[in-house]
């Protein structure tokens, strides 16, 4: 029997459970919400709900908050919306995570490790769309700071820095870390689009998939703005010299 994750993570899994988790789950994909919305959107009595929620909050998963007032609202308090603590995202956060490994695992079994490198190519397609948006919409934006926004809106938490060497992409956060960690095609691929939109080789320095705090990717200058810096002292050498032996 598969227990879920919020009755794993807290050690129960009694009959409530799976409703628990329906209440938890409609939070997640509506937003904070009263206990009279979860009754109607989940089709159970209020009383019902709340005694779920009571056990949610007890357990950290969901805080209540206060509302704020919309137009003339009647006497008494205003109910309290519901919303998934960061505990509680975790928790469904791990539960993915370990769906996405078993799936993984049955593809690498079934098609080969090449199958699981396609896939993780063809889940950064639309990540490549929306840079490519980017650059359209906004054609100041360099790629890399292109790269770094769309990343953001996937949730990686991504930002650009300028090194004495180029720059460098941080990501202080990976949807995927724990699932790279037993599949590096996931950071394999990410770093094939990295490159391919900066147009030149690009070098991951640290993952979070393999314990480090935080992804970051080496991306060095072009290969003309190197050669202009390098050339420059040696053409001022050349100069100078020149001049002293016209004199």
């Amino acid at each position: 029997m598969e227990i879920d994750a919020l009755a794993h993570v807290h050690g129960e899994a009694g009959t409530d459970a799976p409703t628990r988790e329906r209440v938890a789950r409609s939070i997640l994909e509506h937003g904070p919400s009263t206990a009279a919305d979860l009754a109607e959107r989940l089709g159970l009595t209020p009383a019902a709900v709340r005694r779920h929620l009571d056990h949610l909050v007890e357990t950290g998963a969901v805080e209540p908050r206060d509302q704020r007032p919309r137009g003339n609202r009647g006497r008494g308090r205003p109910a309290k919306a519901f919303a998934l603590t960061e505990e509680g995202r975790d928790q469904f956060e791990q539960h993915y995570d370990d769906l996405a490994a078993q799936a993984l695992r049955f593809l690498r079994e079934t098609g080969g490790d090449e199958a699981v490198a396609a896939f993780a190519r063809s889940r950064l397609e639309g990540l490549e769309q929306r840079i490519l948006a980017l650059r359209e919409e906004e054609p100041d934006l360099t790629p890399s700071e292109a790269l770094a926004r769309a990343m953001n809106e996937e949730g990686f938490a991504a930002s650009v820095r300028s090194v004495p060497v180029g720059e460098q992409l941080c990501q202080q956060h990976c949807p995927v870390a724990h699932v790279a960690h037993e599949f590096p095609q996931l950071c394999e691929a990410e770093t094939e689009l990295i490159s391919r939109v900066v147009g030149r080789h690009v070098q991951r320095l640290a993952t979070i998939a393999h314990g480090d705090g935080v992804c970051t990717t080496s991306i060095p200058a072009p290969l003309a703005v190197r050669r202009s810096t390098s050339t420059t002292p040696d053409r001022a050498r050349t100069t100078a010299t020149n001049e002293r032996r016209s004199t």
